[in-house]
């Protein structure tokens, strides 16, 4: 394919190979139409009925779980992280092994994201969180975390970064985020794109979301350039990423400038405010075409998963179910709370009532509190388990409840059940 004959809105004949069809539509209590659908997206490893939570696999593994318990806690699908499998072990690896999916033994579909995330916020000397709570836009936007050094620098082409691991300088563009996202082999890939944060001015929001719609349409002709040259290869979708922060036009015009792009899907990313989720993925789904999926970044809380849904998005992903969990905290339907205090040590029920999860049928938390006073692993592993299933099952009622008509009560019970504010009901006082 020339470049110069290029056009980024002409889709490819293998696009046909990924699919999403709409199933039920969401209707608000007085019967009126909504964003929220509920659907399926079709990929070379399997379907994956949405809504749903996409279990996270950084370094081509979920955190502490085998790919058995993750698909026996519920999982549809796992994400892993381009930037990582890059740095360690890197991506002709996995190519050589046959895929992300084949190297981890996870027989379902799989989605990277494009590195563009790790290589902003690691660079920035953020780690792994850049704040998303705070517009304050009186500093630089080239701001680093206090005593911090800035380890990536971003131009039109693309970004130089240091590795976290050893400092070794590295490049990533378009093309390179494209061909490293090919040799990992997910079935799902991300558009590499500039993450701006709600710190960033907006004069440096409209550079980069323009920077951002150039390296879309580069990302789409080294996509269709691989996939030819890749031929023997299952056909890999391609989603584009929506920013534009917390600016009701740039996004819109974000959605409209990708959505007229041949691209399988989209992902709402960058800067969200909490309280402005829910109208911000209102926006895009306004906007983006009907019939392609759509994916938000980052999010696991009840309150956010059914604002998201409510609004439009088909499946998000986020490390909360696993993070919080190596530090003892497990999700109840009553709120979140941690097995480190010495209320546990003599509760010998499981972490919820009635939870068809491994870890509930099996252990108590007498059990597992035992396992995480000693730091033995094996608690990572079973408040893990719990977690994604927690997580995965939630998602999976709200799916079932668009289907039935009973969406909203379900929202209206698990709103008023895990934000109450109250102590653990279940077990000992206190």
């Amino acid at each position: 394919m020339s470049e110069k004959n290029f056009n980024p809105s002409t889709p490819h004949s293998r696009q046909a190979e990924f699919g999403f069809e709409v199933g039920t539509r969401l209707t608000s209590p007085e019967g009126e139409p909504m964003l929220g659908r509920t659907g399926v997206i079709n990929t070379p490893h399997g379907q994956i009925k949405t809504p749903a939570f996409i279990a996270v696999g950084t370094k081509a593994t979920v955190k502490a779980l085998t790919p058995v318990q993750v698909e026996e806690l519920g999982a549809q699908a796992v994400l892993a992280n381009a930037y990582h499998l890059y740095l360690q072990p890197g991506s002709d690896i996995l190519d050589e092994a046959g895929g992300l999916g084949k190297f981890m033994s996870w027989e379902g579909p799989t989605f990277t994201d494009s590195g563009g995330f790790q290589v902003m916020s690691l660079g920035s000397g953020f780690k792994k969180v850049i704040d998303m709570k705070s517009v304050d836009q009186s500093g630089p936007d080239d701001a680093v975390a206090p005593g911090k050094e800035r380890l990536a620098n971003v131009d039109d082409d693309g970004v130089w970064f240091k590795s976290h691991l050893d400092g070794s300088k590295h490049r990533f563009s378009p093309e390179i985020s494209m061909n490293v996202q090919h040799q990992i082999g997910a079935d799902i890939m991300f558009a590499f794109d500039e993450l701006t944060t709600l710190q960033n001015s907006r004069g440096y929001q409209v550079e980069s979301l323009e920077r951002t719609r150039l390296w879309a349409q580069r990302c789409i002709a080294e996509h269709f350039s691989l996939t030819d040259s890749r031929a023997g290869k299952k056909y890999q979708a391609l989603f584009g990423v929506i920013q534009g922060a917390q600016y009701e036009d740039l996004r819109r015009k974000a959605c409209q400038d990708l959505g007229a792009m041949a691209f399988d899907g989209f992902g709402i990313g960058g800067a969200l405010e909490k309280e402005n989720l829910g109208t911000i993925v209102g926006w895009c789904s306004e906007e983006l075409p009907e019939n392609k999926p759509r994916h938000l970044l980052g999010i696991s809380e009840p309150d956010d998963i059914f604002t998201a849904i409510e609004n439009g998005a088909d499946t998000f992903d986020c490390v909360s179910p696993t993070r919080v969990a190596r530090n003892s905290a497990f999700y109840t339907p009553h709120g979140r709370f941690n097995l480190s205090g010495a209320r546990y040590k003599r509760d010998f029920s499981p972490l919820v009532e009635d939870c068809s999860c491994y870890t509930c049928q099996n252990f108590t938390r007498a059990y597992i509190h035992h396992l995480h006073k000693s730091k033995e692993l094996l608690s990572h592993t079973l408040i893990s388990i719990h977690n994604e299933h927690f997580t995965v099952s939630l998602v999976d009622s709200a799916r079932n409840a668009i289907e039935d008509g009973s969406f909203f009560e379900l929202k209206a019970k698990v709103m008023s059940e895990y934000y109450a504010g109250n102590p653990d009901p279940q077990g000992l006082p206190a």
